[in-house]
């Protein structure tokens, strides 16, 4: 069933039949014949095929995620025994947010390659819906998002506490021009805060950047809702000041994975090493 749930994935992926079997490397009679044979098992109709090329159905809906997450699971399986039988040194895969990526991370991610020279290592910039969506396809093993952003759902996966990010208000030293708000796209969790604790926010600019945020708001072209460990130089060198009137949040990190059991040497290692300023 593997392979029969692969090329259901890659269907989807692709959009048509033809891009899946290019995809898949086998002829396209040879893909519908696996997806008539996953119908046949799972007793459903998984796929629309049309003119405009293939989408999932109801039934086929319900089946993606457990899909992704059973090819998840068999990869992670692939890579616990590589390494047991020495194949391979180790591999990780993390996902996680600007502010993690570039303020709380490095010093423990540098730490991690001394410690384990010979590991692999892919850290992905990206913002929580995101990083949800590489965890669930098995694209990356650990991720850290905002507890805000976790789904209201029963899920696979485990969401240990992190870090406690403090956020501020910020404006240039001589205010701002406009009565605007500078943020990051909607989907990114501190958009979403941006709009729960300042309802009233009109976003004049949706940047992917904390610098190009910084950069504007230094310049005057409006406020923005920031964390706190990503100002600590501009605030000490008065290139940017707390907004008055508008206090302060915290808003709760959390690591991210498909459970402690199931996580490969490597992946296991660095999840401990994330965890240990929390236990100090």
């Amino acid at each position: 069933m593997h392979d029969r749930l692969r090329h259901f994935l890659l269907v989807i992926e692709a959009g048509t039949f033809t891009a899946a079997a290019r995809r898949a490397h086998i002829t396209q009679p040879a893909l519908s014949s696996s997806i008539q044979v996953l119908e046949a098992e799972v007793g459903a109709r998984l796929l629309h095929r049309g003119r405009q090329g293939a989408s999932p159905t109801d039934a086929g809906l319900a089946l993606l995620p457990h899909a992704r997450r059973a090819l998840a699971a068999v990869a992670d399986g692939r890579r616990a025994v590589e390494q047991v039988v020495g194949l391979h040194v180790g591999e990780v895969r993390l996902g996680a947010g600007p502010t993690a990526c570039t303020y709380l991370l490095p010093p423990t991610l540098a730490a991690f390659r001394r410690d384990h020279p010979a590991v692999r290592f892919f850290l992905k910039e990206a913002h929580s819906p995101v990083v949800w969506e590489g965890l669930e396809s098995g694209e990356l093993d650990l991720g850290i998002a905002s507890s805000a952003s976790v789904p209201d759902r029963p899920g696979w996966w485990t969401a240990e506490p992190w870090r406690d990010d403090e956020l501020l208000v910020v404006e240039g030293p001589n205010g701002t021009d406009v009565d605007g708000w500078i943020s990051f796209p909607v989907g990114s969790s501190l958009r979403a805060l941006l709009h729960e604790h300042v309802p009233e926010a009109r976003v004049v600019m949706e940047l992917q950047s904390i610098a190009a945020v910084k950069g504007n708001v230094r310049a005057g072209v409006g406020r923005a809702l920031v964390p706190r460990a990503a100002m600590l130089r501009d605030l000490a060198d008065g290139h940017l000041v707390v907004a008055p009137g508008y206090g302060s949040l915290v808003r709760s990190l959390v690591l991210l994975h498909r459970g402690v059991d199931g996580l490969p040497r490597a992946t296991a290692a660095l999840r401990e090493a994330l965890l240990a300023p929390a236990k100090g």
